[in-house]
């Protein structure tokens, strides 16, 4: 099984993702004072072993997981689906490729 990151580095990754989705007044949010309640909560004690604690703190990656990777779905998104239809010419472009400039040329002829 592969190990987590500290706690203190999932909390400010997922306070980092939500004030990229809600802004400067993230602090203001009920999401903010829930995450922060829950990692006070679940905050590191004396005993050696917490499974409480380590559920919460696996949970807490997920969510984080979740956050960032909404994130780039929607960035993609916006980049390759919001144009409508497309000449070929940019489409094989997106992909790296260019169309034959004659019939039955191979494309890198000029």
């Amino acid at each position: 099984m592969a190990t987590l990151s500290s706690p203190l580095r999932v909390c400010r990754g997922i306070l980092k993702e939500l004030r990229a989705l809600q802004g400067p007044s993230y602090k203001n949010s009920l999401a903010y004072s829930y995450v922060m309640d829950q990692f006070r909560k679940n905050k590191v004690t004396g005993e050696r072993y917490c499974r409480a604690q380590q559920e919460a703190h696996h949970d807490s990656h997920t969510y984080l997981c979740l956050l960032s990777s909404t994130r780039n779905h929607l960035i993609l998104h916006n980049l390759y689906h919001t144009k409508g239809e497309r000449c070929p010419e940019e489409v094989a472009g997106l992909v790296g490729l260019r169309l034959p400039l004659q019939p039955g040329g191979k494309g890198w002829e000029k």
